[in-house]
């Protein structure tokens, strides 16, 4: 018999879930830190490769989870899309919270590359729908469509342009001398294991809840996924790139969440269509994320803006123009989901 679970204990489900994930971030940026000073590898190349992919594993969670467990694959697409207007959101709260004049400002040209790399993959997985939805019709029965292929490939040719920026122009990004004068690079990165290994049985949770509140809510999935799953599952990268602010490294802030993006798009949507049976993802899911990804491009140009003109100061003692139209562009498009969703 299947038990029916009310819609406040669904919440706080969700609720417990998401504070798991928050308690597991909460060591990832220290860590990677540390594995970042001691191998010399530098902020942003460790914040897209290392601290990028574990915040990320939520999304591969829940996506993955979401196809297998609950066969909906819209609310897989949902969460890596929304997750990536809520990793934007979450530049402009940082430019809130540092004080040091424009935070773009406080970062080198990796980010930028990180960015354009992102820019790259999201207008691909945007492409893959629109293509599947009015030309690619015929491939509607591979198990694996081609643009995906295409897809993984500009996400390879985008980490490799990462690493050759990042080792050109960084290094060991200027981290105080004796920062780290304890511990070891295996010691932290056993503790990153860990945090991203619960992370990861979090969010698997978190796919069987967010399936159960659209039920329950009578929302669209595509909805709940690019809302509240996006919301929960960039929860490491809210409490990673606050925590890197705090240590003073606001490279590997930015490198995370950009990152993401880029991982959220090239690798996580590629790994949910090859776990969907029968079909490619990009026939199965809703045209509503072609929007999704046309803000994030936005957005994303509007960081590439920032980071590029780097002579500047904040016109207010806590906010910046491009800070304010990260947070006033992930509110339109969270209205218009959910309005056309």
């Amino acid at each position: 018999m299947e038990l029916v679970q009310s819609v406040p204990g669904l919440w706080l489900q969700l609720l417990f879930a998401a504070a798991v994930i928050l308690f597991a971030a909460q060591h990832l940026a220290r860590h990677a830190d540390i594995i970042a000073f001691r191998t010399g590898l530098g902020r942003s190349f460790i914040g897209v490769v290392l601290l990028a992919t574990a915040t990320s594993m939520p999304e591969l969670g829940t996506g993955v989870s979401s196809i297998t467990l609950v066969d909906d694959p819209d609310l897989a697409a949902g969460d890596a899309f929304g997750s990536n207007l809520f990793n934007l959101l979450i530049i402009g709260l940082l430019d809130i919270f540092w004080r040091r004049g424009p935070i773009l400002n406080s970062v080198g040209v990796t980010p930028a590359v990180v960015a354009g790399s992102g820019v790259f993959v999201i207008s691909i997985a945007a492409l893959a729908i629109f293509m599947h939805e009015h030309s690619l019709q015929g491939f509607a029965n591979w198990h694996i469509s081609p643009i995906t292929i295409i897809l993984l490939g500009a996400f390879l040719i985008g980490m490799y342009a990462i690493y050759k920026s990042a080792g050109a122009a960084e290094g060991a990004e200027g981290e105080e001398e004796g920062a780290y004068n304890y511990g070891s690079v295996w010691r932290s990165a056993l503790v990153f294991a860990g945090m991203a290994a619960l992370i990861v049985a979090a969010s698997i949770w978190l796919a069987n809840i967010g399936e159960s509140i659209a039920h329950a809510m009578n929302w669209e999935a595509s909805f709940v996924g690019t809302q509240f799953l996006a919301l929960s599952t960039s929860l490491p990268e809210f409490a990673a790139s606050f925590a890197a602010l705090r240590i003073n490294a606001p490279q590997l802030a930015i490198a995370n969440l950009l990152g993401s993006n880029l991982f959220n798009m090239g690798f996580i949507l590629a790994m949910d269509d090859v776990a969907l049976v029968g079909s490619p993802l990009w026939s199965s899911i809703s045209s509503i994320h072609e929007l999704t990804a046309m803000f994030a491009v936005l957005m994303t140009a509007i960081v590439v803006m920032g980071i590029a003109t780097q002579r500047r100061t904040k016109p207010s003692k806590y906010f910046t123009y491009e800070g304010l139209s990260l947070i006033g562009l992930y509110i339109l498009a969270s209205v218009l989901v959910f309005q056309f969703g």
